[in-house]
């Protein structure tokens, strides 16, 4: 199989879930999840679900873990608990269910995020990986750290024209059009 972008390509969604994880937001004031959500239909892409869990690390693993289990999502974001205080747990919520980590997510969020915020860059936990085919993605909760990821990272990651490689051409359902 190709792991490139498909010169060829048009646009393929898809499926994809946002996890927002706090202790005190609700849907109505959850800037983040809801920048989230709206970013991932304005790419095209299809919002399967949409959910809100408390920093409690088994309370994640359960939405991270069903959401893994549904054949109907491949892209799971949250947005949350990633920081170094309190009950931020997302990181060790989500690390043991990967297959895979994709070490290089942390670190390439943290580079661009320098620019924007400086050396408080470090106190983000963001993490990514891999599990039964299903990508997850763990954003720290600030909106303006959502739109980094999203913008510079993840659509066109997710996007299977972005050349020279992108995560988008490891699904086979996408491969097979």
């Amino acid at each position: 199989m190709q792991h490139g972008a498909l010169e060829d390509a048009s646009f393929r969604p898809l499926k994809v879930a946002v996890l927002t994880v706090s202790d005190t937001r609700t849907f109505d004031d959850d800037k983040s999840g809801g920048y989230l959500a709206q970013a991932v239909a304005a790419a095209g892409h299809e919002l399967v679900e949409r959910r809100l869990v408390t920093d409690d690390v088994y309370r994640m693993r359960a939405v991270f873990s069903a959401w893994i289990a549904a054949p109907d999502v491949e892209v799971v974001l949250s947005t949350g608990g990633t920081g170094v205080t309190g009950r931020d747990s997302t990181p060790e919520a989500v690390r043991p269910l990967f297959d895979k980590p994709i070490e290089g997510f942390g670190e390439l969020f943290r580079q661009l995020s320098f620019g924007e915020i400086g050396a408080s860059t470090i106190q983000s936990r963001c993490v990514a990986g891999m599990a039964n085919g299903t990508f997850i993605f763990c954003l720290p909760g600030s909106t303006g750290a959502c739109r980094t990821a999203w913008e510079k990272i993840l659509r066109p990651q997710l996007d299977i024209r972005t050349p020279p490689c992108n995560f988008a051409v490891l699904f086979p359902r996408l491969m097979e059009r």
